[in-house]
């Protein structure tokens, strides 16, 4: 199976949507049920400063991450592009260097994070016990970083040849992983926060794997590394990549002002802020892939000289996201119950996670629109814009709702704030991005009507 002319410039562009955003969501979800799930089984062991330790490593992990995933974006729009243009030979090269560079870069981080992993703790409010689990936590996840990149920037190059199922495979082996370990790790073996962090280095490394032999074997999508493509590519793909990190770090810039504005309230409040932050990524994994769907979608017909198509996607990703959003939310409220009660949270920790599942889940309707408007900016050669939206979100707006309502309401501000932060920059990037589209399609109706 080679990678064809771009099969999204064809088609309804509503099932192009669901097929990616679905399988996208099941492959997403499980790379993060790892962190799910690992935490889920430390709380089998009933100690709060293990789930808070974990929240607080996994917020601070998140930044190595966020950065893998907008050098992803990079990789997304460039091959899909390509693609689109019917050039699989420029495509495997560019897909070749986003590889290497993407494990180059998350390598050094995660080098640095790791000597720097106490004081950055400190920074975020970790002390005592929670301090040493957080420590222990880092000290053995944060070498598997690359192999977490690799396995990415893996998917997403299938995402952008169009093979939605191998890109879900992808990530669903590194969850199915992770589930054989962390009960034989965490709790049978007593292992604990250590056990946790094992599991998590094992299932990254049978994502990379995996996703590797996808890309090479069944595409032939990578190229033999050669110092001239990454002279002729290393421009086109960073003026991409440098704004999309910029834009997904500041999702954990978010989070990590909120955990230390939780972190005032004690242990029961990080854990439950910590099984809100995961069970979101979790629950929500539709949303969140929502970027790399509608990516490969706007890119290749982008790149085939289809506004119009683009167009339609884009609206398709919006009705997407409300939808899923609302089914969700509906779901999260009516387990809250047994979703408290396994974690064992004391009564702040339950207060926050039902807030969230209650009543600020409904934001996410938001918050879907603003990946889908930072995909169509990165995809849509305005990458900058997308940087601009989410640091509006997280730089401008997170500090002072994060502090009005936290000194309002106690610890559930936070998910109050977040909420908040999520419905005005969602708006504001969703009205942009569709004026913007709009213009592309006014171009292309005058370069017809000029023929």
């Amino acid at each position: 199976m080679r990678v064809e002319r771009g099969r999204f410039v064809t088609g309804s562009l509503m099932r192009h949507v669901v097929v990616m955003a679905l399988s996208g969501a099941l492959g997403l979800s499980f790379t993060f049920l790892i962190d799910f799930l690992a935490l889920w089984w430390i709380s089998r062991l009933g100690d709060e400063a293990m789930i808070a330790a974990v929240g607080m490593a996994g917020t601070i992990q998140f930044v190595v991450i966020s950065v893998g995933i907008g050098m992803m974006i990079g990789a997304v729009a460039l091959v899909s592009r390509t693609i689109g243009q019917g050039e699989a030979s420029r495509a495997r090269r560019i897909a070749t260097v986003a590889v290497l560079l993407t494990v180059a870069v998350q390598a050094t981080l995660a080098a640095l994070i790791w000597v720097f992993r106490e004081p950055l703790l400190a920074a975020t409010g970790a002390e005592g016990a929670v301090m040493d689990h957080a420590r222990t936590f880092l000290g053995i996840t944060l070498p598997s970083m690359p192999l977490m990149a690799a396995g990415i920037v893996s998917s997403s190059i299938l995402r952008a040849a169009g093979d939605a199922w191998r890109s879900m495979a992808v990530t669903m082996v590194a969850g199915a992983v992770a589930a054989v370990l962390d009960p034989v790790l965490i709790v049978w073996s007593g292992w604990g926060v250590a056990g946790a962090g094992a599991s998590i280095f094992a299932a990254r490394a049978a994502m990379c794997g995996l996703g590797l032999f996808f890309v090479i074997r069944v595409h032939d999508l990578l190229a033999r590394p050669a110092r001239e493509d990454i002279r002729t590519f290393l421009r086109p793909y960073l003026a991409i990549a440098l704004p999309a990190v910029a834009t997904q770090v500041s999702a954990p810039f978010g989070s990590w002002i909120l955990t230390r504005e939780v972190a005032e309230f004690g242990e029961s409040a990080v854990a439950g802020w910590g099984v809100v932050m995961r069970l979101t990524i979790l629950a929500f994994g539709g949303i969140f892939a929502l970027s790399g769907a509608i990516g490969g979608i706007i890119g290749q017909n982008y790149g085939a000289g289809r506004p119009d198509r683009v167009a339609g996607a884009y609206w398709a990703a919006l009705k997407f996201c409300a939808v899923y959003t609302m089914v969700t939310w509906a779901l999260m409220a009516g387990l809250t119950g047994p979703i408290v009660a396994s974690f064992g949270l004391s009564s702040e920790g339950e207060a926050i996670v039902r807030a969230f599942t209650h009543y600020a889940a409904g934001a996410f309707i938001f918050t879907g629109a603003l990946f889908v408007a930072n995909a169509t900016f990165n995809n849509l050669a305005r990458p900058l814009w997308s940087t601009g939206a989410n640091w509006f979100r997280d730089g401008v707006l997170m500090l002072p709702l994060g502090v009005a309502f936290t000194a309002a309401t106690g610890a559930v501000g936070v998910i109050w704030a977040n909420a908040l932060a999520n419905v005005i920059a969602g708006g504001v990037a969703a009205f942009l991005a569709w004026r913007y589209i709009r213009s592309l399609n006014r171009t292309e109706a005058v370069a017809a009507a000029a023929e």
